[in-house]
């Protein structure tokens, strides 16, 4: 990847736009200038402007994803603010949301401020997520109004489910006050118990403690019944079993503050796949069942699921060269996503493009309440340009994480980033 300070004009010629807020496509130029869209369509070429030939890609708003672990502060090891950026720019993320499980957690106004200022100079807009209990201990109401003043975009105890279901309803509360969502890791703990795999014929068959999918149905329908009551925004993280997808479907009906997310790995694999006990694999909550991947697939189709975002989540090799019932639970995701969801959704279940780059772009931005218009001129530019029909297989060279934990290597994906424009600079990703 070759990252480069944008030229005071650059036009990137001969592009295919797709305008995902607008839901058009259109060949045309675009003209930056100063970092910044100045003129989009057809228009008079200035003669001292650097270009781009880019017959062939497609040009669309930057990636944004609202689910990502960068690990810092106190696990730099693994990921760091500025590494992740790097990830991010690789996949063709301009934007993210980073979960406060960080040591110690993101729970403060200072610990968030901190996010802030120390990513100010890096590629990509960071927005931190704030701890929804002092320490994530799932107790004591952390302070959400100063941390929302201080930057603080949303809140999530992420990876720690809020269990009690009193301190859930008051953060929910609190939250309907400022405005944000509560995003809650939607597991019971009592039912997940130990589990380390989806529940069923391949947990038996390896014998290795399951996680039963109730475990998260539970969970999500006491969540939306609550946000029901309070009013309140709700976003249900990495949604993996057929009974998720149906409570939120039903409450939809009445409600519009509920929105949803999956990750690639869950609409990917299903737990046939960890027949190799590929630690990669291991993720919280499990890769489900068929029956489950479909129903995701379908929710996905069916504008239940609103987007897809990848809770990259890095770990160190001892973490998952181990046994599996011993590895760390996630998976990175930002590098392989484009080329993972296009192919899958896109080339092998007929979703249409502009609805899958929606699901990247624009819906994610509106929950977080981000500027949807980046095709607007006078817009800071936050661009990817891709190639829809590349085929490419996924390998460690693709990967600019410090960590390494992908079950992607050695699948062959389709669409590929070529160019990521953010914060003043150009990546090239070769």
């Amino acid at each position: 990847m070759k990252i480069k300070n944008l030229p005071k004009k650059l036009i990137l010629r001969d592009v295919e736009i797709l305008d995902p807020l607008k839901e058009k496509v259109f060949k045309g130029n675009v003209l930056l200038f100063n970092g910044k869209i100045a003129e989009v369509g057809k228009f008079d070429q200035p003669a001292d402007a650097k270009f781009i030939d880019c017959e062939g890609l497609i040009l669309t708003h930057g990636f944004c994803d609202l689910h990502v672990h960068f690990r810092e502060p106190g696990d730099e090891d693994k990921e760091t603010l500025k590494s992740g950026s790097m990830a991010a720019l690789s996949g063709g993320f301009t934007r993210v949301c980073t979960m406060p499980n960080t040591n110690p957690p993101i729970d403060s106004p200072e610990s968030v401020r901190f996010i802030i200022e120390k990513s100010t100079d890096y590629p990509i807009h960071i927005h931190p997520i704030g701890a929804v209990t002092k320490g994530q201990k799932g107790k004591e109401i952390s302070e959400m109004g100063l941390m929302k003043q201080a930057g603080a975009i949303a809140f999530s105890d992420d990876g720690l489910p809020i269990q009690n279901g009193f301190v859930m309803r008051k953060a929910l509360e609190y939250s309907k006050m400022l405005n944000v969502p509560v995003i809650n890791h939607a597991e019971d703990d009592c039912l997940r118990c130990d589990g380390v795999m989806n529940e069923g014929m391949v947990s038996n068959r390896l014998g290795l403690p399951g996680n039963p999918s109730i475990s998260e149905s539970t969970m999500v329908f006491r969540d939306l019944k609550l946000a029901d009551m309070a009013g309140a925004k709700l976003h249900v993280p990495h949604v993996s079993t057929a009974a998720s997808v149906e409570h939120i479907k039903e409450i939809k009906k009445t409600n519009d503050k509920i929105t949803a997310e999956v990750t690639p790995h869950h609409l990917f694999f299903n737990d046939e796949d960890l027949l190799n006990y590929n630690t990669n694999l291991k993720v919280a909550p499990p890769i489900r069942n068929d029956l489950s991947r479909k129903a995701l697939i379908k929710g996905v189709k069916q504008g239940v699921i609103d987007c897809i975002a990848t809770d990259h989540a890095p770990h160190s090799l001892h973490e998952k060269q181990t046994t599996f019932d011993c590895a760390s639970f996630g998976m990175i995701g930002l590098s392989s996503c484009f080329g993972v969801v296009k192919r899958l959704l896109v080339d092998e279940e007929g979703l249409s493009l502009v609805n899958l780059i929606k699901l990247l772009t624009t819906a994610p931005r509106k929950i977080m309440g981000f500027n949807q218009d980046l095709l607007k001129v006078g817009t800071e530019a936050e661009l990817v340009l891709f190639n829809a029909v590349e085929k490419w297989k996924f390998s460690e060279r693709h990967v600019f994480s410090k960590s390494q934990n992908s079950p992607f290597y050695g699948q062959e994906l389709i669409g590929k980033v070529k160019y990521t424009i953010s914060k003043g600079k150009i990546a090239e990703i070769l």
